[in-house]
């Protein structure tokens, strides 16, 4: 049964590919009925993606257009190696990046003495997320000041290392680590309170 359940999984993911596949031909072909398909099967992924890093939706939905513009224009560059969604979420990520690039959001992220202490060795216990419902944790996340926001989904959530955040970002790579760990602190002084 296991295995039955596990060939079933990767015909889901191949059978998920072939049709991103097909779209994306479809696209380059300026199929409108295909362009439109895209832009809704992906708009409801990268939505989430988008308001996490600006943190408000009216900013998200411009980032969101502006992911959409890109990702049509850098179609042709797709060669179908590795995830389609995950190729489209690094193109929206960047864009939400340029945005908050553009309003240089970091110079203006709190300073470590206004936290009230060193966060550097706060660690979020599994107890303090245990009741936590993914709505919840994604509405903290959004609550965070700009600069702990971005550094934190960059590192947490997408998986790139300070040395990528700083180059991204254009800060020092003490920099990315220092935003994350006061990210990781506020954050943990927030669910201290929820849990109380």
């Amino acid at each position: 049964m296991h295995i039955l359940h596990l060939m079933t999984e990767d015909n889901k993911i191949q059978a998920k590919s072939s049709h991103y596949l097909a779209l994306v031909g479809k696209c380059l072909n300026q199929d409108r009925r295909a362009q439109r398909e895209l832009y809704e099967i992906l708009s409801a992924k990268m939505f989430p993606v988008c308001l996490r890093y600006m943190g408000d939706r009216e900013k998200s939905k411009d980032v969101l257009q502006e992911g959409f513009i890109t990702l049509f224009s850098k179609l042709k560059e797709y060669r179908g190696e590795g995830s389609f969604e995950g190729w489209a979420r690094r193109i929206f990520v960047t864009a939400a990046l340029m945005a908050l690039r553009k309003s240089d959001v970091l110079s203006r992220s709190e300073p470590l003495e206004q936290q009230g202490k060193t966060t550097a060795r706060m660690v979020i216990e599994p107890k303090e997320t245990a009741s936590l419902d993914a709505e919840t944790l994604f509405e903290l996340i959004l609550s965070m000041p700009e600069g702990f926001r971005i550094v934190f989904n960059l590192y947490a959530v997408e998986g790139f290392s300070h040395k990528e955040i700083a180059q991204m970002l254009g800060l020092s790579e003490g920099a990315s680590r220092s935003q994350f760990s006061r990210a990781r602190g506020w954050l943990q002084e927030r669910l201290k309170k929820l849990n109380r």
